[in-house]
């Protein structure tokens, strides 16, 4: 079953140009994931859908919230690399968040 991840950062930009390289980066690997990017705004109205919350750097000030709303909806959730973000590396993210699934099955 596809992996549903969502990543998050202020308004969307930024994450919606990691999520378009991240998206290229999954369709190579053949990894079974999809990846959307919305606003924090929207984040929890996405929560039913998503399996995976990704959270950018700089937003890790809202973790605690985070983690609450994910941990409610039963929704794995993580800050995104800095390293990984910064570089719009897409392949680092499908793999970051490949590894966030590991062990389930």
């Amino acid at each position: 079953m596809t992996k549903q991840v969502l990543l998050t950062c202020g308004a969307g930009a930024s994450s919606g140009f990691m999520a378009a390289a991240a998206r290229k980066a999954a369709k190579k690997l053949g990894a079974d994931i999809e990846i959307k990017a919305k606003s924090e705004t929207e984040v929890e109205a996405s929560l039913p859908e998503i399996d995976l919350l990704l959270v950018a750097p700089h937003l890790k000030y809202m973790i605690e919230e985070v983690k609450e709303l994910c941990e409610t909806n039963h929704v794995k959730y993580n800050i995104i690399p800095q390293r990984v973000y910064g570089a719009l590396d897409g392949k680092g993210l499908v793999q970051f968040a490949l590894k966030q699934f590991e062990g389930e099955d």
